[in-house]
């Protein structure tokens, strides 16, 4: 017997964003997909891949919000990891062939030593980029380089690392747990083999978490599993405002004449402080229109949000 055809699920305009914790084996865009079809939603985006062997927070946009996903692109982020020490990797992570191997000598890491040691790559760093990445040269991303043995000359990037702390694990003295709060850009498979190379014996990363990004934090977070396991009324009711994305902006309130024509692109006059970034919202009712720089006492539009989102949302969110 054939079976049926499954129902398409129709889809709909849903706004704001789910703070997603991201399973180890399923890649970013995957996760932000099964988000989509619980939602059944006509559009959705991440604001920052993970890879499939990472877990952790992954904030999903959703309609109007993506239009604000490239600020937390832009916003430092905070991982846990462990560092299998003595062995490299061809990618620096459990996924690669080993190419190396070095005794361990335990008794060395110290809480002094691996203090010193992640004082050393506190701050600003240089790094090169893994060949097992999705960076571009001339138009192709570095992995299909290195999945064809071609190895391509990277120059080195500049990130900062704002925080770091190394810790045996109890259970494994070859290894170490890491915890670090870094800027965009910052490779934490890198990190861990320069790490490995400072200590003499090489490293690659065995687990990776990310915990938080920008404001957003990974308690907030909801698993797919969870997700599913609610009514589709509940799932809406996991969802954040768009403005989350903009958490730690200035925000700027325009009356109903002023937002209207904020909305249509038009430059608005007042007693804004110069800055790049602001949240600006209608006053009646209270809604996100978009953001917009402030200069010269003019507040600019940036990222506009349509008259129809904005009615959209405001009918989502009402009880």
């Amino acid at each position: 017997m054939t079976a049926e055809p499954r129902a398409r699920v129709p889809r709909r305009p849903v706004h704001g964003v789910l703070l997603l914790d991201k399973p180890v084996g399923l890649s970013a865009q995957a996760a932000v997909s099964k988000v989509k079809w619980l939602l059944a939603a006509e559009k959705a985006g991440h604001t920052g891949t993970l890879d499939p062997l990472a877990s952790g927070l992954l904030p999903v946009c959703l309609g109007a919000a993506t239009k604000f996903a490239q600020v937390q692109l832009e916003a430092d982020k905070a991982y846990e990891a462990v560092l299998r020490l003595g062995v490299r990797t061809t990618t620096g992570d459990a996924e690669g062939e080993v190419i190396a191997t070095a005794p361990v000598d335990a008794a060395r890491l110290t809480p002094s030593r691996l203090a010193e040691l992640a004082r050393r790559f506190t701050g600003v760093i240089e790094q090169i980029p893994p060949m097992h990445s999705a960076l571009k040269k001339d138009g192709k991303a570095l992995y299909e380089y290195a999945r064809a043995g071609i190895e391509v000359e990277r120059a080195p990037r500049r990130v900062t690392i704002h925080a770091l702390t190394l810790e045996p694990m109890p259970d494994d003295p070859a290894a170490l747990r890491l915890r670090v709060r870094c800027s965009k850009g910052t490779y934490v498979r890198t990190l861990a083999e320069d790490i490995g190379a400072a200590l003499g014996c090489g490293a690659h990363l065995t687990a990776l978490r990310r915990t938080a990004t920008g404001g957003l934090t990974l308690p907030q977070a909801i698993t797919l599993d969870a997700l599913e396991a609610l009514s589709p009324p509940q799932r809406l009711r996991c969802l954040l405002p768009p403005e989350t994305l903009l958490e730690g902006a200035p925000r700027v309130v325009l009356d109903e004449r002023d937002a209207g024509r904020f909305l249509s692109g038009l430059r608005r006059r007042g007693p804004w402080p110069p800055a790049e970034l602001v949240a600006v919202f209608g006053d009646r009712p209270r809604a996100l229109l978009g953001t917009a720089r402030c200069a010269g006492g003019e507040l600019i539009p940036a990222r506009l949000l349509a008259p129809t989102e904005v009615s959209q949302y405001l009918q989502q969110a009402a009880p």
